[in-house]
C-alpha cells in the first residue's frame, strides 16, 4: 500500500478546513486537505456573523473575500405577524467587526479553498477518507480517489473538518445523540424579484416566526444578484403533514405567512428544494490521540442564529494554536486548551437556541421596550461574540437570560 507522509491531514476543504490550512501554512507546516467533493458545490448556511471576519482576516483571506463582491450584511431582522424588530451589529457591546457578508456558499467556500492553496496547502478534490487508525504514534488515514485508486496518509495530526459528513466520529465511533429535539429544514435559493416598493432590508438576514406555530421559523437570506436563500425549520412530523414534493411543502409554508407571501409573490423557483433532518449532533470527545474535530464535524446546534461558520472558524483557530505548541515541543492539554474554550462559546449559543424554541427569547426579541445597554449585549451574541466574558449574557448566560425573559413576560 502506498503510504504518503505529511505534517497535518485535514479532512474537508470547507470553511473550517480552509482556514485551518491557512493557519498551519503560516506555521510552515506541510498540509494535505482531502475533500470528497469537487468544488464548487451547493451547500446551505449562507449567512456569516461579524465575529467570523476576525478569523478570515487572521488567516490572510480578507482580501480574497472582499474582492469576491459578496452581499454586505450589517445585522439581523425578526418578524412575527405585524411585529418586526432588527439589530444593527455595528451597535453592539463587544469590540470587533460589526459587518460581514451573506454568501452563496458554493462560491464562498471555493474562495477560501483557493486562498489556502495559494498559501501552499495541497487540496485533493474527490478524495474520500474511508478509514482512520489513531492507535499508533502517528495517525493514519486510508483514502480512495475519484478513480477508485487507494492509498494511505500518515501525519503528525489529523483535523476533521468534514462538516455534516462527520468522518472521524463515524469511523472512530465517537457519535452521540444530540440532546436537541430532531428538526428538519426545507431549503432552496430563488430569484426573488421582491418589488421595489415592498420594505425589505437586503443588508440583514431575516428570521420569520410562523404565524400560528412559534417553534416553526423561516430564514430569508439575500445573497446578491437579486437572489435569496429561503428555508423553513420545523419538526419532521410537522413538515410531513404537508402533501406533495419538498417544493410543494416549502411553497405551501411560505404561503401561510402574509409577509413572506408578499415578498416572494413573483419569485422564480429555479433551484431544487432540499431537505435535511437530524442535523444536530454531539460527540463523546472533540479530540483524541493525534486528532481533533472542527466545526460541524464535532457538534452542530441549530441554524437559528447562523452560528455554524463562526464556531467552525473558532475551532480552527484554537486547534491550530494547540498544534503549533505541540510542534514546539510543549505539552498540550487538549481538553483544557481546545475543547473547553470552544465549548464556552458553543454553550452560550446553546442557551439562546434553547430559549428561542422554548419561546422565552422570542418574547425578549419582540418586546416593545428595550434597554439600550442590554440590547447591545444581546446584539453581540447575535453577531457571534459568544466568547466575550465581559458580556454578562455570555459569562452568566442562562441566569441573565432567564431573568430577562421573566421581565419581558411580565
Amino acid at each position: 500500500m502506498n503510504v504518503q507522509q505529511t505534517d497535518v491531514v485535514i479532512i474537508g476543504a470547507g470553511p473550517s478546513g480552509a482556514v485551518a490550512a491557512a493557519f498551519l501554512r503560516q506555521q510552515g507546516r506541510r498540509v494535505l486537505v482531502l475533500e470528497r467533493e469537487q468544488f464548487p458545490r451547493f451547500v446551505i448556511g449562507e449567512s456569516l456573523l461579524p465575529q467570523s471576519m476576525e478569523y478570515i482576516e487572521a488567516a490572510g483571506m480578507l482580501r480574497d473575500v472582499v474582492e469576491a463582491g459578496f452581499q454586505h450584511k450589517n445585522g439581523a431582522a425578526f418578524a412575527w405577524g405585524d411585529k418586526y424588530t432588527d439589530f444593527d451589529f455595528r451597535d453592539k457591546f463587544s469590540d470587533g467587526w460589526g459587518t460581514t457578508y451573506q454568501v452563496p456558499r458554493a462560491t464562498f467556500d471555493k474562495v477560501l479553498a483557493d486562498a489556502a492553496q495559494r498559501q501552499g496547502a495541497e487540496i485533493r478534490y474527490r478524495h474520500t477518507v474511508t478509514a482512520a487508525d489513531v492507535s499508533g504514534a502517528r495517525p493514519r488515514v486510508s483514502v480512495r480517489d475519484g478513480d477508485g485508486a487507494t492509498y494511505e496518509v500518515e501525519a503528525r495530526f489529523v483535523l476533521d473538518a468534514s462538516g455534516f459528513g462527520r468522518t472521524l466520529p463515524r469511523l472512530l465511533d465517537l457519535e452521540l445523540p444530540s440532546d436537541f429535539p430532531v428538526r428538519g429544514a426545507l431549503f432552496t435559493q430563488v430569484e426573488d424579484r421582491i418589488p421595489a416598493d415592498v420594505p425589505f432590508d437586503r443588508f440583514k438576514v431575516r428570521v420569520t416566526v410562523h404565524p400560528r406555530h412559534p417553534d416553526v421559523w423561516y430564514w430569508t437570506i439575500p445573497i446578491g444578484g437579486g437572489r435569496c436563500s429561503l428555508g423553513v425549520v420545523a419538526k419532521p412530523d410537522f413538515l410531513a403533514r404537508y402533501p406533495g414534493s419538498e417544493a410543494d411543502k416549502l411553497r405551501a409554508l411560505i404561503g401561510e405567512d402574509a409577509n413572506l407571501s408578499v415578498l416572494f409573490a413573483d419569485a422564480v423557483w429555479d433551484t431544487r428544494v432540499g431537505y435535511l433532518s437530524g442535523y444536530s449532533a454531539n460527540v463523546k470527545s472533540l479530540w483524541g490521540p493525534g486528532f481533533a474535530l472542527l466545526g460541524n464535524a464535532g457538534e452542530f446546534l441549530d441554524p437559528i442564529f447562523s452560528s455554524g461558520i463562526t464556531i467552525a472558524f473558532k475551532s480552527a483557530a484554537l486547534a491550530t494554536r494547540c498544534i503549533a505548541r505541540e510542534f514546539a515541543g510543549e505539552a498540550v492539554d487538549w481538553q483544557a486548551d481546545y475543547a473547553e474554550p470552544l465549548k464556552y462559546g458553543v454553550n452560550t449559543f446553546r442557551t439562546f437556541v434553547d430559549a428561542w424554541y422554548e419561546g422565552g427569547f422570542q418574547r425578549v426579541i419582540f418586546h416593545s421596550r428595550h434597554t439600550p445597554d442590554i440590547r447591545r449585549m444581546i446584539c453581540s451574541i447575535l453577531a457571534g461574540y459568544a466568547w466575550d466574558p465581559a458580556n454578562p449574557y455570555v459569562a452568566q448566560a442562562r441566569r441573565r437570560l432567564a431573568v430577562l425573559e421573566e421581565l419581558c413576560s411580565a
